[in-house]
């Protein structure tokens, strides 16, 4: 009876620790945004040209908006936002490197 006790407790111990490890895995995948964002439907291939050096740091698709976050080769930043639907650029917001 005693050896029954402790297999239950030691049972209980790893559903416990599973269902610990699988909440703790979905929030990581939340927070990291596990999923990849696509192109909407139709979505012309997209030709951009960056500046000489440049090169990109991170892209994201937000609605029917690209926003492409880009190093410059003098240290600065850009981002560069493009419609997700046409391919045509949007906008363009540059921060130069602190000198």
């Amino acid at each position: 009876m005693r050896a029954l006790k402790v297999l239950v407790i030691v049972m209980g111990a790893a559903l416990l620790a599973g269902t610990a490890a699988l909440v703790t895995a979905v929030v990581l995948r939340v927070e990291r945004g596990g999923g990849r964002a696509t192109a909407p439907e139709g979505a012309p291939p997209l030709h951009a040209a960056l500046p000489g050096g440049s090169h990109i740091l991170a892209t994201e698709i937000e609605g029917d908006r690209l926003v492409v976050h880009v190093a410059l080769a003098g240290g600065g930043e850009a981002i560069y936002l493009f419609n997700a639907r046409t391919g045509a650029a949007v906008a363009v917001i540059e921060a130069p490197a602190n000198r």
